[in-house]
């Protein structure tokens, strides 16, 4: 069952001027994003980072996780609405990411907030972005029901 996703990126020029894009090559749902230095550790100015996309990466797979949890519970979300915050930062002098803060609202039929914030407790250390980052990133999440 294993699965190969692929994404390219092409960078010209130095660090500090230069600039690269990059691709979902597997998909093609996105190409030639824009990244930059600057633009990664400051203002977007329209412009994706790796830090944004491991958020995207992180929220869509934390959003799997928690459906399927909750499925198998007896309590199909209805909707999942999940966002992951990335933080970049300077740890010891290099450029580290530091955390992903994840927030859920959902929408569940037959659930208490109890037991939806022990469901997406677990979603968080079951899902394979989040076990890909432990132990390297702090991994977080609120949960509230809608």
């Amino acid at each position: 069952m294993a699965a190969v996703r692929t994404a390219r990126s092409v960078w010209t020029g130095d660090l500090n001027s230069g600039g690269g894009q990059v691709t979902a090559a597997t998909s093609g749902k996105f190409t030639d994003l824009d990244v930059t230095l600057p633009t990664r550790s400051g203002e977007a100015a329209g412009n994706t980072s790796p830090e944004e996309l491991l958020a995207a990466s992180h929220a869509s797979c934390y959003s799997m996780a928690l459906s399927a949890g909750l499925t198998r519970a007896g309590t199909p979300p209805g909707s999942l609405d999940v966002s992951a915050s990335v933080t970049f930062d300077m740890v010891n002098g290099a450029p580290t990411v530091v955390s992903s803060a994840l927030t859920v609202r959902g929408s569940v039929e037959g659930i208490s907030e109890e037991d939806f914030a022990a469901a997406a407790e677990a979603a968080k250390d079951g899902c394979p972005i989040s076990r890909a980052m432990v132990g390297n990133v702090e991994l977080s999440v609120s949960a509230s029901l809608a």
